[in-house]
């Protein structure tokens, strides 16, 4: 007979003992440290989210500063300056 997969009963054969070993080595301390991992790293991929975010609006801010400085605009650089001062 084929192994049944999760929806129709539990998996038979060599699949049914990989299934019971990996369970049996994972105890419920290993399981709270997966999980601790897992919030560990949910936290750093937001820190380099707004990492990224701040990055980005930098990028933002020397684009727009380089065409008014190649041409000689120290009004619009100023101006630029001060709006980019003034969102921190």
């Amino acid at each position: 007979m084929p192994a049944k997969g999760p929806a129709q009963g539990p998996v038979k054969g060599s699949a049914g003992n990989v299934v019971r070993a990996v369970r049996d080595r994972l105890s419920s301390s290993t399981v709270a440290d997966l999980r601790s991992r897992v919030e560990e790293l949910e936290a750093e991929v937001q820190e380099c989210r707004a990492v990224n975010l701040r990055v980005a609006e930098l990028v933002d801010v020397v684009t727009e500063l380089l065409v008014p400085m190649a041409k000689g605009d120290d009004e619009k650089v100023q101006a630029l300056l001060e709006r980019y001062h003034g969102s921190l």
